[in-house]
Protein backbone atom coordinates (compact mmCIF):
# COMPACT_ATOMS: atom_id res chain seq x y z
CA UNK A 1 0.00 0.00 0.00
CA UNK A 2 1.08 3.06 -0.60
CA UNK A 3 2.57 5.55 2.13
CA UNK A 4 0.65 9.07 3.10
CA UNK A 5 3.48 10.38 1.15
CA UNK A 6 2.69 8.81 -2.43
CA UNK A 7 -1.20 9.16 -1.35
CA UNK A 8 -0.96 12.85 -0.93
CA UNK A 9 1.25 12.66 -4.58
CA UNK A 10 -0.38 10.09 -6.15
CA UNK A 11 2.57 8.50 -7.11
CA UNK A 12 4.47 5.69 -6.53
CA UNK A 13 6.91 5.97 -3.67
CA UNK A 14 6.69 9.70 -3.77
CA UNK A 15 8.71 10.03 -0.10
CA UNK A 16 12.07 11.80 -0.79
CA UNK A 17 14.04 9.26 0.87
CA UNK A 18 12.63 6.00 -0.25
CA UNK A 19 15.05 4.50 -2.65
CA UNK A 20 12.66 3.17 -5.75
CA UNK A 21 12.87 6.14 -8.21
CA UNK A 22 17.20 6.80 -7.50
CA UNK A 23 17.16 2.88 -8.15
CA UNK A 24 14.94 3.10 -11.15
CA UNK A 25 16.89 5.53 -12.31
CA UNK A 26 20.58 4.01 -11.96
CA UNK A 27 18.53 0.66 -13.76
CA UNK A 28 16.68 2.64 -16.67
CA UNK A 29 17.00 6.36 -16.57
CA UNK A 30 13.38 6.81 -14.35
CA UNK A 31 15.14 8.57 -12.21
CA UNK A 32 13.43 11.26 -9.48
CA UNK A 33 14.68 14.15 -11.70
CA UNK A 34 11.96 13.01 -14.67
CA UNK A 35 8.58 13.96 -14.45
CA UNK A 36 6.72 11.21 -12.84
CA UNK A 37 4.46 10.39 -15.98
CA UNK A 38 7.66 10.21 -18.20
CA UNK A 39 9.33 7.95 -15.41
CA UNK A 40 6.43 5.27 -15.31
CA UNK A 41 6.44 5.62 -18.88
CA UNK A 42 10.69 4.79 -19.47
CA UNK A 43 9.18 1.65 -16.71
CA UNK A 44 6.67 0.44 -19.07
CA UNK A 45 8.78 0.30 -22.79
CA UNK A 46 11.23 -1.27 -20.19
CA UNK A 47 9.22 -4.09 -19.22
CA UNK A 48 7.90 -3.41 -15.97
CA UNK A 49 4.81 -2.67 -14.36
CA UNK A 50 4.34 -0.62 -10.77
CA UNK A 51 1.27 -2.31 -8.95
CA UNK A 52 0.36 -2.62 -4.95
CA UNK A 53 -0.33 -5.97 -4.05
CA UNK A 54 -3.24 -4.29 -1.92
CA UNK A 55 -5.87 -2.63 -3.15
CA UNK A 56 -7.78 -1.05 0.26
CA UNK A 57 -6.80 -1.42 3.61
CA UNK A 58 -6.41 0.43 6.84
CA UNK A 59 -3.39 2.05 8.10
CA UNK A 60 -2.53 4.96 10.31
CA UNK A 61 0.56 6.33 9.41
CA UNK A 62 2.91 4.76 6.48
CA UNK A 63 4.24 1.75 8.31
CA UNK A 64 3.58 -1.62 6.69
CA UNK A 65 3.09 -2.96 10.53
CA UNK A 66 0.44 -0.65 10.86
CA UNK A 67 -1.68 -2.47 8.46
CA UNK A 68 -4.74 -3.99 9.90
CA UNK A 69 -4.81 -7.55 8.67
CA UNK A 70 -8.58 -7.65 8.89
CA UNK A 71 -8.92 -4.85 6.59
CA UNK A 72 -6.89 -6.16 3.38
CA UNK A 73 -8.60 -6.51 0.14
CA UNK A 74 -5.78 -7.63 -2.55
CA UNK A 75 -6.22 -6.41 -6.10
CA UNK A 76 -7.27 -9.13 -8.97
CA UNK A 77 -3.76 -10.55 -9.69
CA UNK A 78 -5.76 -12.76 -12.14
CA UNK A 79 -7.17 -11.05 -14.13
CA UNK A 80 -4.27 -8.80 -14.25
CA UNK A 81 -2.35 -11.87 -15.38
CA UNK A 82 -4.96 -13.42 -18.04
CA UNK A 83 -4.86 -10.47 -19.61
CA UNK A 84 -1.29 -10.25 -20.14
CA UNK A 85 0.05 -13.78 -20.29
CA UNK A 86 3.34 -12.62 -20.80
CA UNK A 87 4.41 -11.88 -17.57
CA UNK A 88 7.06 -14.44 -15.96
CA UNK A 89 8.16 -12.55 -13.04
CA UNK A 90 6.88 -10.44 -10.14
CA UNK A 91 9.04 -8.59 -7.88
CA UNK A 92 7.79 -7.72 -4.28
CA UNK A 93 9.35 -4.72 -2.76
CA UNK A 94 10.31 -5.93 0.82
CA UNK A 95 9.32 -8.43 2.99
CA UNK A 96 4.95 -6.85 3.47
CA UNK A 97 4.55 -7.43 -0.09
CA UNK A 98 5.79 -10.56 -0.68
CA UNK A 99 3.81 -12.13 2.75
CA UNK A 100 0.77 -9.86 1.71
CA UNK A 101 0.22 -11.86 -1.69
CA UNK A 102 1.34 -15.46 -0.28
CA UNK A 103 -1.09 -14.87 2.68
CA UNK A 104 -3.68 -13.24 0.27
CA UNK A 105 -3.69 -13.72 -3.31
CA UNK A 106 -1.34 -16.79 -4.27
CA UNK A 107 -3.01 -19.69 -2.50
CA UNK A 108 -6.63 -18.08 -4.08
CA UNK A 109 -5.77 -17.36 -7.53
CA UNK A 110 -4.40 -19.23 -10.42
CA UNK A 111 -0.83 -17.74 -10.83
CA UNK A 112 1.17 -20.81 -10.71
CA UNK A 113 3.26 -20.53 -13.54
CA UNK A 114 5.08 -17.52 -12.39
CA UNK A 115 8.30 -16.93 -10.82
CA UNK A 116 8.14 -14.95 -7.03
CA UNK A 117 11.22 -12.74 -6.12
CA UNK A 118 11.51 -10.39 -3.09
CA UNK A 119 13.85 -7.90 -3.32
CA UNK A 120 14.87 -5.71 -0.42
CA UNK A 121 12.40 -3.16 -0.03
CA UNK A 122 12.81 0.81 -0.45
CA UNK A 123 11.32 2.09 1.90
CA UNK A 124 13.29 4.99 4.20
CA UNK A 125 12.29 2.74 7.01
CA UNK A 126 14.52 -0.41 5.81
CA UNK A 127 17.83 1.69 6.52
CA UNK A 128 19.85 -0.96 7.34
CA UNK A 129 21.02 -2.32 4.06
CA UNK A 130 23.03 0.93 2.50
CA UNK A 131 21.64 1.98 -1.34
CA UNK A 132 23.97 0.55 -2.53
CA UNK A 133 23.30 -2.78 -1.73
CA UNK A 134 19.64 -2.39 -2.44
CA UNK A 135 20.62 -1.21 -5.92
CA UNK A 136 23.01 -4.41 -6.37
CA UNK A 137 19.76 -6.82 -5.45
CA UNK A 138 17.49 -4.79 -7.67
CA UNK A 139 19.89 -5.02 -10.19
CA UNK A 140 18.15 -8.33 -10.77
CA UNK A 141 14.97 -7.00 -12.38
CA UNK A 142 17.30 -6.03 -15.44
CA UNK A 143 19.24 -9.47 -15.63
CA UNK A 144 16.02 -11.62 -14.60
CA UNK A 145 16.78 -13.42 -18.31
CA UNK A 146 19.98 -13.80 -18.35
Amino acid sequence: MPGVASLAAHQYYAHPRNAFWPIMGELFGAGPSVPYEERTEILLRSGIAVWDVLKLCTRHGSLDSAIVESTIETNDFASLIAAHASIERIFFNGAKAESSFRRYVRPTQAVSQIDFVRLPSTSPAFASMSFERKLESWRSIVCADA
